[in-house]
């Protein structure tokens, strides 16, 4: 099928895809400053410039893959605004994505299933979120495939259940491939103040880019979930700017990634059965550290979980996950990247 033709530019048009696809309200294909974008499905949009960068990625930005972690979607859709204002031009080619769209509409996290868990290629699971999921994995696998001289990049953008000692971290998916020393020296520079190394696959959306097709890839943490127009744009100013560049196809701001904290995930708490429960307050934040010997959570079929000899900090520690599912990540201080 031959793409839509593109209409007149229109801000308008790019300003209003987030409300669109919420509203289930199809766009056309349009021109904006520097190219055009082609709608690639329900809450897909794919920005194309005339004359892409010669060094820019190939990039995807996704939000709402859990629909109520708003900050994210009103971040991205400022971006949108600035660039059909003609503020700056898309110089780089880039996928953006809004992921589950009914949690959005309902402001929940999920509807039936964690999305954000699901994104393999052996998923044999039904329903709204595993059917999602297979959407998503075909436009990234479409995408990528575009465009296979570039580099791959992909920013997944949430926020957090719980405050944090770290509010804005980045946690970098398990995989094969090695992530470019440049983007530490990026994300710092949009103020991320702490990044949590994966210890092992995870399948969420930011693994899948990564294990699947080698992109440098990331979940971005940026603050803590609130509803639509409670959020608190201001902090998250620097990523603004890092979303912007990335669009525009321009060199990003650097910084020393030594100002971040690095962490490796060494453990995870996993809930196996119903009589499962974390030994500390619902309400503690994310990164607090336990001493050795502290003990962590209770199972009924796993027993009693305690720290080792090292200092452990708790990770999105969450006691209601489903059975089966990870109830926490405990995470020790590593040295940052050469």
């Amino acid at each position: 099928m031959p793409p839509s033709r593109p209409q007149t530019a229109s801000s308008e048009s790019l300003s209003s895809w987030i409300r669109r696809s919420l509203d289930d309200d199809p766009i056309d294909a349009f021109t904006l400053p520097g190219g055009r974008a082609e709608p690639r499905g329900p809450g897909l949009l794919e920005l194309i410039p005339d004359a892409p960068a010669v060094e820019a990625p190939a990039g995807v930005i996704s939000v709402g893959i859990h629909g109520n972690e708003t900050a994210p979607i009103e971040l991205l859709q400022r971006c949108l605004k600035a660039l059909g204002a003609g503020e700056t031009s898309v110089g780089a080619p880039t996928l953006l994505v809004l992921g589950s769209l009914e949690a959005i509409r309902r402001d929940v996290r999920f509807i039936d299933t964690n999305l954000n868990r699901l994104f393999r290629r052996d998923l044999e699971e039904t329903g709204a979120e595993p059917e999602r999921a297979r959407t998503l994995m075909g436009a990234i696998d479409a995408f990528f495939a575009r465009y296979p001289g570039r580099a791959r990049l992909h920013y997944d953008l949430h926020t957090a259940i719980r405050d944090s000692r770290y509010p804005r971290f980045a946690v970098e998916p398990y995989a094969d491939a090695v992530t470019p020393p440049q983007h530490w020296a990026w994300l710092a520079a949009a103020d991320i103040q702490a990044v949590l190394h994966q210890h092992r696959h995870s399948w969420t959306f930011s693994h899948y880019t990564k294990h699947y097709h080698g992109a440098a890839a990331f979940t971005l943490e940026l603050g803590r979930a609130r509803p639509f127009g409670h959020n608190d744009l201001a902090p998250l100013a620097p990523m603004g700017r890092l979303l912007l560049a990335l669009l525009a196809g321009q060199p990003p701001r650097r910084s020393d990634p030594q100002r971040m904290t690095f962490l490796r995930v060494e453990h995870e708490l996993m809930r196996r059965s119903e009589a499962f429960r974390l030994a500390f307050a619902d309400d503690i934040p994310n990164f607090t550290e336990f001493a050795p010997g502290s003990l962590l959570a209770e199972d009924g079929e796993h027993g009693a979980t305690h720290v080792g000899e090292v200092p452990l900090a708790v990770v999105f520690p969450n006691a209601n996950v489903e059975l089966g599912a990870r109830a926490a990540l405990l995470a020790r201080p590593v040295a940052p990247p050469a």
